[in-house]
């Protein structure tokens, strides 16, 4: 059996530390652990499965002799670095926005459209954390019953901003307990203008706004959702919009979905039926006793939870529906080691002839 070289880059942060655990956890044979950070953290250790790994500065060189790269450092990072380590013979696993939009990278949630894989060119991008989610519970319902439009409002939590903003959010909680006034410097966008407190608080902007109104997270969530079911990020026959909303909790992205089937005889006992045995979901769905996903319950698990699934009672065909996940472990790093899993699998675990180098 084939042993990989892997390679996590941005190893010390927030996803990165979560690579770790999942790659420990996963069923790729590991020859080697390269642990790569900034050069302020290189000469620090990390632990991998028991041993104590010296974490590098991540440079071009150090790819050198690796098969599989992990990367969560930032797009700018992944920009410079990840196509010096396709010339080196390494696949590339991408946790940023750096390459997503590309047409040559295929966007992957393997539960949706693990056959892109097949047409990688060294670069595989890991979509945004709350695309991933909706993903995982509506493309089974796409495939048994067709689906036009999505209306998606979002309540992401902090932790998607980073571990820096989410030390702000727990920071400004105490303040407000404590009669203090909460002064916000990241949020709802650390480069942007004006900064608000998010605890206690809701910010109706996530990323930067384009100039139609949209914020770019929601430009996201629009295009990846197309690039992902239809192969086209501009696909007109499926419709989407997004409303995005940055909320005071720690782990855990809830969503609010509404959705319009092909089929207008569809039911609610053939949704739940559907998504039962659907991959990668748990349906807790059980108004009488108060059972529906929360973001508590989810966070540490990799699946993607699905609830209050409910008719549209005015438009036949039309469902509303709640869905919750841990945004670090399937909205990141578990989909990212999940991606690798399915090249190893998949024996596609090397560079083509022509590769993407950006």
């Amino acid at each position: 059996m084939r042993e990989y070289t892997v390679a996590i880059l941005g190893a010390t942060g927030a996803v990165g530390s979560r690579l770790i655990e999942q790659l420990e956890q996963s069923t790729i044979p590991v020859k080697k652990v390269k642990l790569l950070a900034s050069k302020r953290s290189a000469g620090k250790q990390l632990n991998f499965k028991g041993q104590a790994i010296t974490i590098e500065e991540a440079t071009p060189e150090v790819f050198e002799g690796v098969d599989l790269v992990l990367a969560s450092a930032g797009g700018a990072v992944s920009k410079r670095l990840l196509p010096e380590a396709v010339k080196r013979g390494a696949v590339c696993v991408d946790n940023t926005s750096a390459f997503r939009m590309e047409p040559e990278v295929p966007l992957v949630v393997p539960e949706v459209n693990e056959q892109a894989l097949f047409e990688h060119r060294g670069i595989v991008a890991n979509p945004n954390c709350s695309t991933i989610q909706m993903m995982v519970a509506l493309e089974p319902i796409r495939q048994k019953f067709g689906l036009e439009q999505i209306i998606v409002s979002t309540y992401q939590a902090a932790s998607g901003a980073g571990q820096t903003a989410l030390d702000e959010m727990l920071s400004e909680a105490k303040d407000y307990l404590n009669g203090e006034k909460m002064e916000g410097k990241i949020f709802p966008v650390k480069g942007d203008k004006k900064h608000y407190p998010l605890a206690f608080n809701l910010l109706p902007q996530i990323d930067v706004f384009e100039d139609d109104g949209y914020s770019h997270e929601e430009w996201k969530m629009i295009h990846e959702t197309k690039k992902i079911m239809q192969g086209d990020m501009n696909d007109p026959k499926l419709k989407v919009t997004a409303t995005c909303v940055r909320v005071p909790v720690v782990i855990g992205h809830g969503e609010s979905v509404y959705f319009k089937t092909t089929d207008t005889t569809l039911t609610v006992e053939q949704l739940k039926e559907t998504l039962q045995t659907a991959p990668g979901v748990v349906l807790q769905d059980d108004p009488a006793h108060q059972e529906y996903p929360q973001p508590l319950t989810a966070e540490g698990k990799r699946e993607t939870f699905v609830g209050r699934i409910r008719a549209d009672k005015e438009n036949p065909g039309s469902f509303n529906m709640w869905i919750v996940s841990d945004n670090l472990l399937k909205g990141a790093a578990w989909n990212t080691v999940q991606i690798a899993e399915r090249l190893v699998e998949n024996d596609l675990v090397h560079v083509p002839t022509e590769p993407y180098l950006g």
